[in-house]
């Protein structure tokens, strides 16, 4: 007895383990042990144990008891059995023996069944071979039966047959061949097969002769009827692709090579053009019979119709194929990119209209797996082509760049060479002159290495140091001047020197040529969408509408994020430099003590000329390219260099104004020592001080600054650090108005 089909007597729910665990086939008592530990003490285990073994004495002790008299009587039982076993072993041999004597007669029959049903099976398929050949026997006779009532009485063989045989003759023959082909293909290898082979032969080829005759005729006559029979015919002994081969070396290549000449090709300007033309009309002028006969015409009865044969697909299209690929092999020469490029969008037009009068889905589908279909597309070479468009549009747009910030031509929308060929050459890559639907990857793909490039282009350039412009009246030596910032005169080569030349500083760049390139930056932007729109217009052309996995991440939004990345540097070059500019007119400020104290000069009534001069630099630019940039950007430049500039004007302002006021109290003690009473030391008549002269005058230069910049259009509220200016000349101002009186 298994013991895992023993069940345990249940113990109370106090103990410690699980009783199941000792029946367990990979039970291991010092794991059950361990195990137990972890959670009560050994003695406690130790009791638990012993409480269960109590109970399984218990249940051994009742299970004996239920089975005692079976217990008793076991040994009873068991008296005499050995000998009732060797009394059984004689007759048991005995009918072993029997058994295998009966086997092995059964074996022998069955054996003797297996020979002649396997010489009944080898009757039977001799007796097929045998009727085959009487029937391959049978259908040669009868053909040639059929033949010789077709034939004259003194023609003395098959060979000289007649080859006028009408439709319905050529299809009782043609149905009666089939089932000679049939029963001879079954009979292959028989020696009498190998005898009637001249004859068969002889009718194959006079059926073949006949058909192609009749088909030749049928075409040359128009005669729908008699083209029916023989494609019937053709369609019954499985040669149609005979037919169509027929079809294609007599109807069609003659056509396609008097169309066909490479000459009359080069020699005239849509010579192409022409050509396509002509083979497309092979098909309505010479294929109107065949396609109405096989259901590929538009009045095509389907009752009438022999099914089966694709002629436009297994004649026309492998023989003009074969006509282009042998007599103008330089269509396929890509060494001319505008060139190729015509001749192939000619070519796939070309296709495409023959596509159409395949007249149906299942034609167009035999017509696209044909092996002549993928070599005419494969002799075009587009990896070649691409090539040498992508040399063309990489070296156009690396000379641009190389020419650093050239001015762009005349009518450009761009004011930097670089900028212009940049645009050019993304609409060069989509434009209709360029564009072919299997390169729209490449395509695509190199329009974001020429965003990226440019960016790549403008990141360089932000890292070059401001010039200082000397004029900017000139526009185009303005723009050529980061060229000339290049020259460094500490480079030239001291002869008389052996020390090593210094390396050469990076070439400057002017705020002019900042300003340009903004604005090229800002137009090239705002155009990207009008690109996407041109290249969605492409992509539909091809079937392709998922416009949004080019136009969203990882696309066409992380190249306009690289040339927004660029902002931010391109905005703080350019408002660090106008604070620069304008700061450095404000500054002069710090002469007004010295224009005011002891010259006995009158009482200021307007802003000095340093307050328009510090602004002069911000008019230039709005006035220059208000039609160039967008206000918001040229606000946003005078906002943050304002803000920068009007800080330190705060600044030297306050400096001046403290600096007075010592001065002022440092007089006063001195009046006060002396005890004189005098007039004020640069003015001897009574009136206005020195002091509050300068404090008026520097007022007076703040007002007049936040009126300009009001002018010029921006909030002083947006100026952080003007209102704080206002609140110090203002707090002078008090000042004097309380000396006065």
């Amino acid at each position: 007895m298994d013991p895992r089909s023993m069940s345990l007597p249940r113990g109370p729910d106090s103990l410690c383990f699980d009783k199941d665990a000792f029946m367990r086939p990979d039970f291991d008592v010092d794991h059950f042990v361990s195990e137990c530990r972890k959670r009560v003490q050994l003695e406690e285990l130790r009791d638990d144990l012993e409480l269960y073994y109590k109970l399984l004495k218990t249940a051994m002790v009742e299970l004996i008891n239920k089975d005692y008299a079976d217990f008793v009587n076991l040994s009873t039982n068991l008296v005499g059995m050995d000998k009732a076993l060797n009394q059984l072993s004689v007759p048991l041999g005995q009918l072993r023996e029997e058994v295998m004597s009966l086997k092995s007669c059964v074996s022998e029959g069955i054996r003797a069944i297996d020979e002649r049903v396997a010489k009944q099976e080898d009757i039977r398929r001799k007796k097929m071979c045998v009727l085959r050949l009487i029937q391959v026997i049978k259908s040669v006779e009868k053909i040639e039966k059929i033949l010789q009532s077709q034939n004259t009485k003194d023609m003395p063989s098959l060979e000289a047959s007649s080859p006028l045989l009408t439709g319905q003759i050529l299809e009782r023959i043609a149905t009666e061949f089939n089932q000679l082909q049939f029963h001879a293909v079954q009979s292959k290898g028989m020696p009498l097969l190998d005898k009637l082979r001249p004859r068969i032969a002889g009718i194959t080829a006079m059926l073949q002769q006949s058909l192609e005759g009749l088909l030749l005729e049928g075409l040359q006559t128009s005669n729908v009827d008699i083209i029916r029979h023989c494609l019937r015919t053709y369609a019954t002994i499985d040669k149609t692709r005979d037919a169509e081969a027929l079809v294609g070396q007599v109807l069609v290549k003659p056509y396609v090579d008097e169309v066909i000449v490479e000459q009359f090709v080069q020699s005239h300007p849509n010579g192409l053009q022409t050509m396509y033309n002509k083979l497309l009309e092979f098909v309505p002028l010479h294929c109107r019979l065949l396609r109405e006969v096989t259901g590929g015409g538009i009045s095509s009865e389907k009752g009438n119709t022999v099914p089966g044969y694709d002629f436009l697909v297994n004649s026309v299209w492998p023989q003009i194929v074969h006509g282009i690929e042998e007599k103008l092999p330089s269509l396929f020469n890509p060494g001319n990119p505008d060139a190729f490029h015509e001749k192939y969008t000619i070519s796939m037009d070309f296709v495409r209209k023959f596509e159409r009068q395949c007249g149906s889905q299942a034609s167009v589908k035999r017509l696209r797996l044909h092996p002549s279909y993928h070599s005419f597309n494969e002799k075009w070479n587009l990896p070649v082509y691409f090539q040498i468009r992508f040399r063309e549009i990489a070296g156009a747009l690396e000379a641009a760049l190389s020419n650093d910030l050239e001015e762009a031509p005349a009518g450009s929308p761009y004011c930097l060479l670089a900028t212009h060929m940049t645009w050019i050459s993304l609409q060069k890559c989509w434009s209709d002159q360029m564009f072919l639907p299997l390169l729209t990857d490449r395509l695509w793909k190199l329009s974001l290495q020429i965003i990226a490039r440019y960016s790549f282009f403008i990141s360089e350039l932000l890292l070059r140091p401001i010039s200082n412009e000397s004029t900017k009246d000139n526009k185009k030596a303005l723009l050529t001047s980061g060229k000339e910032s290049s020259l460094n005169p500490n480079s030239i080569e001291d002869k008389g020197n052996s020390s090593l030349p210094e390396a050469q500083p990076l070439p400057s760049i002017s705020t002019t040529q900042l300003v340009l390139i903004a604005a090229d930056l800002d137009k090239l932007q705002s155009w990207l969408p009008e690109l996407l729109e041109i290249i969605r217009l492409k992509l539909e052309t091809i079937g392709f509408k998922n416009i949004a996995c080019i136009s969203g991440k990882r696309a066409l939004e992380d190249s306009k994020d690289s040339l927004l990345g660029c902002w931010p540097t391109l905005n703080n070059k350019i408002i660090q430099d106008l604070s620069d500019s304008c700061f450095s007119c404000l500054k002069s400020a710090l002469e007004v003590p010295r224009l005011y104290r002891r010259t006995n000069k009158e009482v200021p009534t307007r802003a000095l000329p340093y307050v328009d001069s510090a602004l002069k630099t911000f008019y230039q630019v709005k006035n220059e390219y208000k039609d160039t940039l967008k206000p918001a950007i040229i606000e946003q430049w005078f906002e943050g260099a304002l803000c920068k500039s009007t800080q330190k004007y705060y600044e030297t302002i306050s400096d001046i104004l403290n600096s007075v006021k010592k001065m002022e109290e440092s007089l006063k003690r001195l009046k006060q020592a002396r005890k004189t009473v005098t007039a004020n030391s640069a003015s001897p008549n009574v009136g206005m001080s020195d002091d509050n002269k300068i404090r008026l005058q520097l007022a007076l230069d703040v007002e007049y600054f936040g009126v300009q910049m009001q002018k010029m259009g921006l909030q002083l509220s947006n100026i952080k650090s003007f209102s704080a200016l206002s609140e110090l000349v203002n707090a002078a101002k008090d000042q004097i108005s309380a000396e006065q009186t």
